[in-house]
């Protein structure tokens, strides 16, 4: 091979070589996604309104309080947002569901040394029945969409273990099958629970 072309290809071969550094430099191509995790435990606040006798129109308001454990599971995508898949069980009265989803957690503002941090979450998914138990022939027959967007606070550095705390409004659909009564030959229900959680738990 004649020296001009080999002084050609090492010119070329070395252009390349230069163009492809500040790619394999980028941030992008640097970049890790630290695993996220929040779990919590808590409380589902709410008022239920029921006939006192069916037909009547006479009412009773009760104030509810059931229990509710969550985890997200998710990966850092930037310094103030993470994505991931949520999963949980809320125990209502007469019903026991395990909502599973996808979730975001976002900081209002950018991570740095101080202690408390402000966040935005949103849930959304679908609440699967399999562990409810039916009772008195009241049986849930499917879940339904579930939505829960909230806010909390992080009391701890960015790349260590913290406290959290939050407060949402969870909404959860529901089909049921409800005991028969005189003449009934079906008598189905759909269930909507609006409920105000308050949570506590932990962020690695």
């Amino acid at each position: 091979m004649k020296p001009h072309y080999i002084l050609c290809w090492l010119l070329l071969l070395s252009g390349l070589a230069k163009a492809q550094l500040p790619v394999a430099e980028s941030p992008l191509t640097k970049r890790t996604y630290p695993f996220v995790n929040y779990t919590e435990v808590g409380g589902l606040f709410g008022r239920v309104a029921y006939p006192t006798i069916v037909g009547s129109g006479a009412e009773v308001v009760e104030n509810r309080l059931s229990l509710t454990l969550q985890t997200f599971n998710g990966v850092l995508l930037r310094p103030r947002l993470a994505v991931g898949g949520v999963v949980g069980v809320d125990w209502y009265a007469s019903a026991l569901l395990m909502p599973v989803g996808a979730g975001i957690r976002y900081y209002l503002a950018t991570p740095n040394d101080d202690n408390v941090q402000i966040f935005a979450s949103a849930d959304v998914g679908y609440g699967i029945t399999w562990l409810n138990k039916a009772t008195s022939g009241n049986e849930l027959t499917r879940g339904g969409l579930m939505l829960n967007p909230g806010i909390g606070l992080r009391f701890g550095k960015p790349s260590k273990a913290a406290f959290i705390m939050s407060v949402s409004y969870k909404r959860q659909n529901v089909e049921a099958s409800k005991p028969l009564q005189w003449n009934d030959i079906r008598r189905d229900e759909s269930r909507v629970y609006n409920r105000l959680a308050v949570r506590l738990g932990m962020s690695f």
